[in-house]
């Protein structure tokens, strides 16, 4: 019997529903998946290396031990999922998604990203590691539930 349960890292841009979007339409469509990411609080994200290991003088620095206590979980999450969607937003530059989506790539996961098509020619190169660029969240959702099911959803 094939196992239908699935695991998916949601990465990229964090000031939209887009994740609500994909879980809930997921939810909808009966898929058995599990939904993971990074945290998406702006504050907690920035300041968790400081927070946890002292503060730094200099922003550089500030900046690099939060990412590097972030990449913690990010690369754990990331090694447990099937799938990996990479959202980019228009009104922010997400360079911790282009990260996550050549970390995956480099260990041999399937990545969806998503993003406005205006986006495309800024982001060919990461769309290039990608199965499959979506528009929305219902197109990740129908991809999910062919990767998963082999169906069709209309």
């Amino acid at each position: 019997m094939v196992d239908n349960s699935w695991t998916v890292y949601l990465s990229g841009e964090i000031h939209t529903g887009w994740r609500e979007d994909i879980i809930q339409g997921a939810s909808d469509a009966g898929l058995d998946v599990e939904f993971l990411s990074p945290v998406t609080d702006h504050g907690s994200s920035d300041d968790c290396g400081v927070a946890i290991l002292g503060e730094e003088a200099e922003t550089f620095w500030h900046d690099n031990k939060g990412a590097k206590v972030n990449a913690i979980r990010t690369r754990t999450l990331i090694d447990r999922s099937d799938v990996v969607v990479v959202r980019f937003g228009e009104k922010y530059r997400q360079w911790n998604a282009a990260f996550d989506a050549g970390y995956a790539a480099a260990k041999g996961k399937s990545i969806v990203t998503i993003h406005d098509p205006a986006l495309g020619h800024a982001l060919k190169e990461v769309d290039g590691v990608a199965m499959a660029v979506a528009e929305t969240p219902d197109q990740v959702v129908r991809i999910l539930d062919y990767a998963i099911n082999g169906r069709l959803a209309s």
